[in-house]
């Protein structure tokens, strides 16, 4: 099978960092979204259960299917939003609204209208909202220095060097010597492993329109604002051409599916997905798939064995999953920035749109991603704007000019 062929330590690696970095940044908030509705300890596996499902298989078969690396996450401000507006409805409304959520989805997909939008943003725009996202976990990377300076410096130097004798393997050695550095010091915390099988629970939906407005529609504005745009962004800058109204439609129906099981959104990757398509998962572009369907695999075990795999995960110190994930982006970071900059008519509204990005401002709901791009757009419609009246103003003045010097 090509498959293992192309399988590589590095791919394999990176889809299990992404795994790392995806499920332990933000898991405790789908626990809260859950918990905001009454979740049992049954539900809550339920959901981690569907939720890795349905991760895992959106990932691994289309990577699969097209040889490309398609990364398919929970929507974390999405869960976010559940977490504050879930109290006072029931699990039962809950699912109702993620199907509406689904529905509204797939219909982006189907209509085609969000990929038209992303064709008509500049590259340097949608390479700036892409290191604006990214850059945040680079920041993270080292102000975890200030609570665990001796680890932050030992993974730093392990990476420097990496890069500089085996630059393949930078992060699985990095990474490696950080997990042996905190085992031997006694800091993994251990005690949140324990054995045990994830099972489904199916929750009947029941449909209100107070469900649909307080959170189906804020749940997807979110994931499609939030989510899907930096991911739409990050394929594009890692230079892949992929069918983006295809793989919206697949996420919705994926999500649809699994809703009754607790999926309450599927959505485009994009710090997962910076991570399996840059050149730390493999130098051939063609093979950095292994890395998604890998991460695919892992996501799928998750939701098998559910409370042991998470506590495996969870059992690593935050310091060392902000570090990791930091070092691991450097590469698409440095390049965002350098496609973003390339061009002198689009620079200024680049680097507007990474500000805006990188600064995490939440407006009306909806966050920085999507004002950066707003932000940006605006800037260079002015811009154009501008050297329009300009070119006008000049040609007026070439046509007055010719008329008075005519005998």
């Amino acid at each position: 099978m090509r498959f293992f062929k192309d399988l590589s330590l590095s791919a394999f690696v990176a889809g299990f960092v992404a795994v790392l970095v995806g499920f332990t940044s933000s898991v405790a908030i789908v626990f809260q979204a859950a918990q905001a509705f009454g979740a049992t300890p049954e539900l809550i596996a339920s959901w981690m259960w569907a939720l890795g499902l349905g991760m895992g298989l959106s990932s691994a078969l289309p990577s699969l299917l097209w040889k490309k690396p398609v990364m398919i996450a929970w929507s974390t401000p999405g869960a976010a939003v559940l977490a504050v507006a879930g109290a006072g409805f029931s699990m039962n409304e809950a699912v109702g609204a993620f199907i509406v959520c689904a529905l509204l989805i797939i219909l982006c997909g189907a209509t085609g209208w969000f990929e038209r939008l992303m064709n008509r943003i500049p590259m340097e725009i949608a390479s700036a909202l892409l290191a604006g996202v990214l850059a945040r976990f680079g920041l993270q990377a080292f102000q975890a220095a200030q609570t665990a300076l001796p680890l932050v410096l030992l993974m730093l130097g392990s990476y420097l060097v990496a890069r500089r004798v085996l630059p393949r393997y930078a992060v699985p050695i990095t990474l490696a010597v950080a997990i042996a550095f905190v085992a031997a010091r006694g800091e993994m915390a251990w005690q949140a492993v324990h054995f045990d099988l994830a099972r489904p629970v199916f929750t009947m939906p029941q449909f209100t329109w107070q469900a649909a407005v307080s959170l189906a529609l804020p749940l997807f504005v979110v994931t499609m604002a939030s989510q899907n745009l930096p991911g739409v962004a990050a394929i594009r800058a890692s230079g892949y051409d992929m069918p983006v109204s295809r793989l919206i439609s697949f996420s919705g129906f994926m999500t649809l599916v699994l809703a009754p099981f607790g999926a309450f959104a599927l959505n485009l990757s994009a710090i997962t997905a910076a991570i399996c398509m840059g050149r730390e998962a493999h130098e051939d572009p063609a093979r950095r798939y292994t890395a998604a369907v890998s991460c695919g695999v892992l996501y799928v075990l998750i939701g098998i064995f559910g409370a042991a795999v998470a506590g495996l995960l969870t059992a690593f110190p935050k310091e060392l999953v902000a570090a990791i994930a930091g070092l691991a982006l450097l590469g698409t970071i440095g390049s965002g920035l350098a496609m973003a900059v390339r061009g002198e008519s689009h620079r200024e509204a680049a680097l507007i749109t990474f500000l805006v990005t990188l600064s995490g401002v939440t407006l009306a709901g909806v966050g920085s991603a999507f004002w950066g791009v707003v932000a940006g757009a605006a800037a260079l419609a002015i811009q154009s704007l501008g050297r329009r009246e300009g070119a006008k103003a000049q040609d007026k003045n070439s046509a007055s000019t010719g008329k008075t010097s005519t005998p």
